[in-house]
This record gives structure tokens, sequence and C-alpha cells, in this order.
């Protein structure tokens, strides 16, 4: 039976008791306040639905993460990153890099970076919670990520890449800076062989309750201070 959240209290139900099937689905309902939004991060879960269902909350057992000392770079994505004529930023052109991560994609139908979902990003970018990664090749904006950082975590949101290998060198300058700055885990949510290949691993739901309770009140260097990766 699905929890449905109530529209006067920021609160979700305990992890364990999100569905096996659909796996992780944890609640119904409820908005995309960035204060809800800040909460469903903090409590393990993220939103993710379609066009047409109401607002869906999700918290996979196992999670897909990223321990930043456990990155691999192929052999030919390294000498891709050398060759590159690309530029990597950090902040500079967020609304543009969650735009076009919520263009339609030739693999699916719809997406679920509605404008709703999108203008609560962007007030959670203002708030310095939520942050890009930008690609460029002669001043185009060519790939990108974004995500939110809580504490010594990265959580993950999407990514898009307009050029061969654009999106990966972003993850990995990412990642490489994250890892110099003292990150914990960057959390995947799901599995994909795309994110394995980078050293990404699943884990318990429990074991990723652990490390929230550990590193989200964390402070220290903020990867965020310098513009240029």
């Amino acid at each position: 039976m699905v929890n449905w959240l109530s529209a006067h209290s920021l609160g979700f139900p305990p992890l364990a008791r999100a569905l096996r099937e659909p796996d992780g689905l944890l609640a119904a309902g409820g908005d995309l306040s960035p204060e809800r939004l800040i909460s469903a991060y903090r409590h393990g879960c993220f939103p993710w639905f379609q066009a047409g269902q109401p607002i869906l909350w999700w918290s996979p057992d196992p999670r897909m993460v990223l321990f930043p000392n456990e990155l691999h770079v192929s052999r030919s994505l390294r000498k891709a990153i050398r060759q590159a004529h690309f530029e990597v930023s950090f902040d500079r052109d967020f609304a543009g890099v969650i735009h076009a991560c919520a263009e339609p994609r030739s693999y699916a139908d719809g997406t679920w970076i509605t404008p709703a979902m999108q203008a609560s990003y962007l007030e959670l970018h203002r708030r310095g919670i939520a942050h890009s990664v930008e690609v460029w090749q002669e001043g185009e904006l060519i790939g990108g990520l974004y995500g939110l950082a809580i504490g010594r975590l990265f959580f993950g949101e999407s990514m898009f890449s307009r050029a061969t290998d654009a999106s990966k060198i972003g993850f990995v300058t990412l990642v490489e800076h994250l890892r110099d700055c003292g990150f914990a885990l960057i959390d995947c949510q799901m599995h994909t062989t795309h994110l394995a290949s980078f050293g990404a691993r699943q884990i318990s739901r429990a074991d990723f309750a652990a490390y929230l309770a550990r590193h989200l009140d964390q402070t220290g260097p903020t990867p965020w201070a310098k513009d240029e990766a």
C-alpha cells in the first residue's frame, strides 16, 4: 500500500515501508517545494514520476552509489580527456544544464523534469544546495549534470551530452574534485551499466541510510568555491 503524504507535514514514512514492487516506492503526493525536497534527500528518497502521475517518492533497495576513491576511468576515456578541447565549469549555468537535461530523449517517452521540478531545483541552486557541472566547447554548452550537495554527500540527478564524451568528462571532473574535497559518497540512485563502468556499485538501503546519518551534517572544503575544474 502506497503511503500518501500530508500537505501539512514535510515528513516521510520510514524507509523500511518502501514497496518491494515496484522496488523502492515509498510515498506519493505532497509537493515539490524546496523544503520538502531537502527533507526527502536527507531522509533517503527522491522524486521521480511521469506526466499525469502524482508525485512519487522512491528509496530503492539496493541503492546505486559511487565512492569517489573507487572511480574507474577507462584508458580510452582518459586519453579522450587529455585530448579533448573542452572547458569544464561549476555552477556557471545551472538553468542551462537543467533545461538541457529536461529535453526529450530518443530512448524515453517524455521527461520527468517538469517545469515545476525545474523551478524547485533552480530555487535550491539559489540557496546553494543544488549545483551544476558544465562542459563547454568554443563557448557552447555541450554537456553537463546537476545534483544536490548536503554535508559530505552528493546526490546526482541527471546529465546530458551533445558531443561524444562530453557528459563523461564532466562527470569524471566532478567525481575527482569531490574526492579531493573529502566527499564520502555520490548517490546514483538506480543501477545502470553506464554508471557501473565508472565504478559505481550497489549497497543496501540500510547501509545507505547509515551513510546519510554519518555524513549529512559534516562540513569541510566546498567544491563550489572555484569555477574552473
